[in-house]
């Protein structure tokens, strides 16, 4: 196989990864009941005049499976804190006792649950659009290669070697997605 197909192999792998990094990413911050401190990884707090990440700005861990605790490095930060979790609106009200912040997860709602689920769902079948657009992608560089003088068979197994890597890829959406449906759906 050539240099120039095993990129384009190479290429479309790497956005597939990139597919399945994106969804993992976007189901950890659903809320499944359970408190997980990535659910705080989009709030922005304002740190002197600058918007700064709030795991940049504070300890946050987990005491218990309801209770999320953020403690802010300096004492002046938590009304600006608080401010940025009510304002991401995230379903969480903050408890603030001077010195740390808590966030209490409340049970989800059978009818949230299914909610969650969809969405669930809805970003496993983002992820799968991607992972078809690398393959389309990657089989019209291919094609083109063809016409430019590439060996009938070597586009071929190229086709098959991506097609198997798109199944494989799916597969892998589809544990992911069966994993976040189990823990939201897990009373």
């Amino acid at each position: 196989m050539t240099e120039e197909v095993q990129f384009v192999i190479d290429e479309a792998k790497e956005r597939m990864d990139g597919a399945i990094t994106h969804l993992e990413n976007e189901l950890a911050v659903l809320r499944a009941g359970k408190a997980n401190p990535r659910m705080l990884d989009n709030i922005h707090v304002d740190y002197y005049g600058s918007s700064t990440p709030l795991t940049q700005v504070a300890n946050i861990g987990t005491p218990d499976a309801k209770t999320i605790a953020i403690q802010p490095w300096e004492k002046n930060l938590i009304g600006e804190i608080e401010k940025a979790i009510l304002a991401a609106n995230i379903g969480l009200t903050p408890v603030n006792n001077g010195e740390l912040i808590r966030l209490n997860v409340p049970a989800l709602t059978e009818e949230r649950r299914r909610s969650l689920v969809k969405q669930v769902h809805n970003e496993g079948e983002s992820a799968r659009v991607s992972l078809r657009t690398a393959r389309r992608d990657a089989n019209e560089e291919i094609k083109k290669m063809s016409k430019d003088g590439l060996p009938e068979d070597d586009a071929k197994k190229a086709e098959d070697m991506i097609q198997k890597m798109t199944d494989s890829f799916s597969e892998k959406i589809d544990k992911v997605v069966k994993i976040k449906e189990e823990e939201i759906m897990k009373v």
